[in-house]
């Protein structure tokens, strides 16, 4: 099987194959200096890099050329850009979308492409999500991102496409899984050419062999109870820190077996670019993908998951005991 085998999604795989191998080259060319990434922290205290933005702008502008009827809900806007359209920093980003889209493009069509991704979820419709660079902080350390892209239909993410550029990937760093409801999931060479593998998640259904999978960054899952979940379930396995959706993709591939994502406060809501991806990967892969109380992840409430909370995602067999865990944790 290869990405051009789906049947109902075989136009938004060429398509995403070309833009996130375009974003991806130049989240390379950003990470080769970070010295120059000109990263700043938004109103919410988190990062955002040159990066994110010209990934945004090489991927929104593929979207608006090949699917031009589509709204895009993506994680950045280019307001704080318009105020500075004359500075380095966006001279920069003029020159780095510029060599992977034409060395006619110009700042105006980047902040344009970059504002292309402010369109509005709708429950009964058709829309794609973007997070330019899922783990900036892991970017920025030198760590594991992910550039995520996924189509919702009615509610429900039916294609998605998630680069990782510095994980393993089949022809050395650099994988890019694809995955079409009821079509399963497949993995590229993010970087050069190569053949589609099929992906699938380990068959473990022990706890002492399970791997954990969690994020590198404590403000993003509450470390404390997942502690508790391996303790009370006797999880024995070596334990995988990463950043990012690359997270998703590890336990698609096999490389771990759970993924925990528990809030940290009560009103927190999930954005759906920070999951509708690596969801339908892991899922498609085989596994199971949930909030910590085993509820289905719904993509119909807008740009965040409002009915859910947390997201709990595996191998499969481990899912109902480790749900049942969770609630007991979460409860104390």
């Amino acid at each position: 099987m290869n990405h051009l085998s789906f049947r109902k999604h075989r136009a938004e795989a060429h398509h995403a194959v070309a833009a996130l191998g375009r974003a991806a080259r130049l989240c390379r060319a950003v990470s080769a200096d970070l010295s120059d990434a000109g990263a700043r922290a938004k109103d919410d205290r988190s990062p955002v890099t040159l990066a994110d933005y010209g990934s945004q702008a090489v991927v929104c502008a593929a979207l608006a050329e090949a699917f031009p009827g589509d709204p895009v809900v993506a994680e950045e806007s280019a307001a704080a850009l318009r105020e500075q359209r004359a500075s380095p920093l966006a001279r920069r980003l003029e020159a780095l979308v510029a060599t992977e889209l034409g060395s006619d493009t110009r700042l105006e069509q980047v902040l344009g492409w970059i504002d292309h991704g402010s369109g509005r979820a709708t429950p009964a419709g058709r829309f794609w999500t973007l997070d330019p660079i899922d783990g900036t902080k892991g970017f920025l350390r030198g760590g594991h991102y992910a550039i995520a892209l996924g189509l919702i239909e009615e509610g429900q993410v039916v294609f998605a496409a998630l680069a990782c550029p510095r994980l393993e990937g089949t022809a050395g760093p650099g994988a890019l899984l694809l995955a079409a409801r009821g079509e399963g999931a497949v993995e590229l060479p993010l970087f050069g050419e190569g053949p589609a593998r099929p992906v699938r998640v380990s068959s473990c259904a022990t706890p002492a062999e399970a791997r954990l999978c969690e994020s590198v960054e404590r403000a993003h899952s509450h470390h404390g109870h997942a502690a508790r979940v391996v303790e009370m379930m006797g999880i024995g396995g070596a334990s995988v820190r990463i950043d990012s959706q690359a997270k998703y993709a590890a336990v698609a591939r096999g490389d771990a077996e759970i993924y925990l994502r528990l809030p940290t406060r009560a009103d927190y809501q999930e954005r759906i670019w920070d999951h509708a991806a690596g969801m339908l990967v892991v899922e498609e892969a085989g596994g199971r993908v949930s909030d910590v109380a085993g509820r289905p992840l719904d993509f119909s409430r807008g740009a965040t998951l409002a009915a859910n909370r947390g997201v709990v995602a595996t191998c499969g067999p481990l899912h109902e005991a480790l749900i049942e865990t969770l609630g007991r944790v979460l409860d104390d």
